[in-house]
């Protein structure tokens, strides 16, 4: 019984082994086009998906969410958003641009979305940023509560309209970045 428990474990690092090097040679010949302008496969897709989301849910939980209504608050983040998101994300009115269209996963348009989505996983998304996506990790250059203005700025998004949009701005203080 033994040796059959040996030779079990001793084919099944033979296949981890073969599956490396297979990777490792799919890697080394260039396999999978990398190009922006070629989509991911659906797996693929749905993999890269699949392990963003469970990426920032692990690191979301511990997140405290302060109070998002204030509108100095909201307008600040208006304008930081006008400022440092819109060129990739758009705004309420703006149309695509040339800049998107190259991207690869297109980012979201939250100016269409219809509900306000999770702060703490806004918060953290724009603090750390996502890699491989040109999400940028605004914490390195924003202050938290920069960042919590943005996400107080999200949470009325969904209710926003072209009009609003460029009332909120031009009330907001000066961007702190571009």
């Amino acid at each position: 019984m033994k040796h059959l428990y040996g030779k079990v474990l001793l084919a099944a690092l033979a296949l981890v082994i073969l599956f490396a090097l297979v990777v490792w040679a799919a890697a080394f010949l260039g396999v999978y086009n990398v190009a922006a302008d070629d989509q991911h496969t659906v797996p693929v897709r749905t993999f890269l998906s699949y392990v963003s989301d469970h990426s920032v849910a692990a690191r979301d939980g511990d997140i405290t969410v302060p109070t998002l209504s204030d509108p100095m608050m909201i307008a600040a983040g208006a304008g930081e958003y006008d400022s440092l998101c819109t060129a990739c994300h758009l705004a309420p009115g703006l149309k695509e641009n040339d800049l998107r269209a190259g991207l690869n996963p297109k980012p979201p348009n939250f100016s269409r979305r219809r509900r306000p989505g999770n702060p703490a996983e806004q918060f953290w998304i724009i603090k750390h940023g996502i890699k491989m996506t040109a999400m940028p990790a605004w914490g390195a250059t924003h202050t938290d509560a920069d960042i919590w203005n943005i996400v107080a700025f999200f949470q009325t998004l969904p209710k926003v309209t072209p009009q609003s949009y460029k009332a909120l701005v031009a009330s907001a203080p000066a961007a702190r970045s571009q």
